[in-house]
């Protein structure tokens, strides 16, 4: 044998015996014992079956805690257990409910082990972050986690599912599957790459992931991509808290961390707001299209960099004052100044139809979803200047568009109603959307006319809503903000409101209601906030209207 050939033996062996020595340390001092059922093939030509056995049985040598039993397809065990392909496993099935479609080999041998020692220790190891969100699932979740022993990514995810179905067994099922052994599998799930998993017959997740990702997307059953650890603090002191977690609260967050403010966000509802159930984003600088749960997650994790985010939590009360006290139905914080960055929510129809089909033909914004309906037929409902507007922008992109009105004249403005009548666009006066139906889209939607009383169906592609704007002011007219006449926060060019230390942003504020300007408008508030912490204006105010001031002023 040549001599290369003859050290790189030695040196294969040599790592074997240190294996085998760190797996001798960790299988000898397992408490527990882990029982495994063991279910092959007859066949003694069965290459996969005898190379499982051989891991499995070196296993054993090592351990007398790990208790393996071999059955065969017809056996009474197997019946019992429901087994009608083989290789399978079944690990410690009076405790858990574990089973693997395929055999530990290759890659997956690491998962193996750790399922092994994960059972024996009766320890996971997982992080309180993750135990805390397995602790809210309270329904049944049945994982099928798709791997391939070639696969380095695997592992991870199959160790994630193994930590929970191990911390759950009461909730969480678990079946790991080998796609080169169950190809039949694979195909009836369209599996085109691993690892993937499912939950209850479910797409849950594509590619590995951080454990506290997985365990949230198990929670949500949706794939997560941002994760926020929980904060047991019952105070928390800030310089700046920002209430409200869409564009202009992110932005004011990341703008504000960078001048060296501490600060954090508080976010009552979802993270990213109205931007988080866009299907599409077109018109983000610089992200030629990008889903609106996507643009979120990016923004979220830059200002996680920065700043504290305080998720599904609520701003019960805000007490100004020198420091500002911010109670949450969670907890107090302390601040020098707060950004009220509530935003401000669509009108609805409330109409049969609306809620089902929002994102699949309902919107609320031509700007962001109008290019998806060029060359289809839509309707608008509205009659003041923003119905007009999209009813325009929509025209003018290629898309065939009726504006519905339920009054018997437009509310908009006269030059928007002379370009609506040279662009030929068809109004349906004294009109009203009762129904939106489709099965998985907007097929047609049913019209009442209030002047004759008669019913009408109309077959379009999409249903743009355009009845106006909440903003969601509730909590700031409860602090004592000015509210102005259009009913939106009342604040000067600096975003600063009527009480010293509260500002706003965004949406709230009034004005186009884009991603972009709420972003702005955002980092211009934090911006200010910085610079009036260093010098406030509202001492400035205070000096000057004190007379020995304005005498000291005065003379010089």
């Amino acid at each position: 044998m040549p001599e290369d050939k003859v050290e790189q033996q030695r040196t294969q062996e040599v790592m074997k015996e240190k294996t085998d020595a760190e797996l001798g340390k960790l299988f000898r001092a397992i408490p527990s014992e882990v029982r495994l059922l063991f279910f092959s093939s007859s066949d003694r030509d069965d290459s996969i079956s005898r190379s499982a056995r051989e891991v499995i049985r070196g296993v054993q040598r090592i351990s007398s805690k790990i208790i393996f039993e071999e059955h065969h397809p017809g056996d009474a065990v197997s019946r019992q257990w429901d087994v009608n392909h083989t290789p399978v496993l079944i690990f410690e099935p009076e405790r858990y409910r574990v089973r693997w479609l395929g055999a530990p080999l290759g890659e997956e041998t690491r998962t193996f082990v750790q399922a092994l020692v994960m059972m024996g220790y009766r320890k996971t190891g997982v992080s309180e972050d993750s135990l805390k969100i397995l602790r809210r699932i309270d329904s049944p979740r049945h994982i099928r986690l798709f791997v391939s022993p070639t696969c380095p990514y695997c592992p991870q995810q199959a160790v994630n599912a193994l930590k929970a179905t191990i911390e759950r067994p009461d909730v969480i099922s678990l079946e790991i599957i080998d796609v080169q052994i169950r190809s039949d599998l694979a195909e009836q799930y369209e599996v085109q790459g691993v690892p993937q998993t499912y939950a209850n017959e479910k797409l849950i997740a594509e590619g590995a992931q951080a454990e506290e990702l997985f365990m949230l997307t198990l929670e949500k059953m949706e794939q997560q991509t941002v994760f926020i650890p929980e904060s047991d603090a019952r105070e928390v002191e800030a310089d700046v808290v920002i209430v409200g977690g869409g564009p202009a609260g992110l932005a004011a967050a990341i703008y504000a961390a960078r001048s060296g403010l501490q600060a954090v966000v508080i976010e009552k509802g979802i993270l990213g707001g109205q931007v988080a159930t866009t299907p599409i984003v077109e018109n983000y600088p610089g992200i030629t299209q990008v889903g609106g749960k996507a643009l979120v997650d990016i923004m979220a994790s830059h200002a996680l960099q920065y700043a504290k985010i305080f998720p599904g939590e609520e701003v019960t009360d805000i007490m100004p004052g020198e420091t500002i006290e911010i109670r949450t139905n969670r907890r107090l914080f302390r601040a020098k100044t707060v950004i009220l960055a509530t935003g401000a929510q669509y009108r609805h129809l409330d109409v049969p139809g609306e809620a089902r089909l929002s994102g699949h033909g309902v919107s609320y914004c031509s700007t962001c979803d109008g290019p998806l309906f060029k060359g289809k037929k839509v309707i608008i409902v509205g009659g003041g200047d923003s119905a007009v507007t999209e009813a325009l922008n929509l025209h003018h992109i290629g898309v065939d568009v009726t504006l519905a009105h339920r009054r018997d004249a437009l509310r908009a403005q006269e030059y928007l109603l002379r370009s609506l009548a040279d662009s030929s666009i068809p109004v349906l006066y004294n009109t009203e959307v009762k129904e939106i139906r489709g099965k998985e889209q907007v097929q047609e939607v049913t019209l009442f006319n209030s002047r004759t009383g008669g019913s009408d169906t109309m077959a379009v592609n999409g249903v743009f809503v355009a009845v106006g704007y909440e903003p969601s002011v509730d909590l700031a007219r409860k602090t004592g903000v000015e509210i102005g006449e259009d009913g939106y926060i009342k604040q000067d060019s600096r975003h600063r409101t009527n009480i010293a230390g509260i500002y706003s942003a965004g949406d709230v504020e009034g004005g186009y209601k884009q991603i972009v300007i709420a972003a702005a408008k955002g980092a211009e508030a934090a911006l200010t906030v910085f610079e009036d912490l260093i010098n406030p204006y509202w001492k400035r105010e205070e000096k000057m209207r004190d007379p020995e001031a304005r005498k000291s002023k005065d003379k010089a």
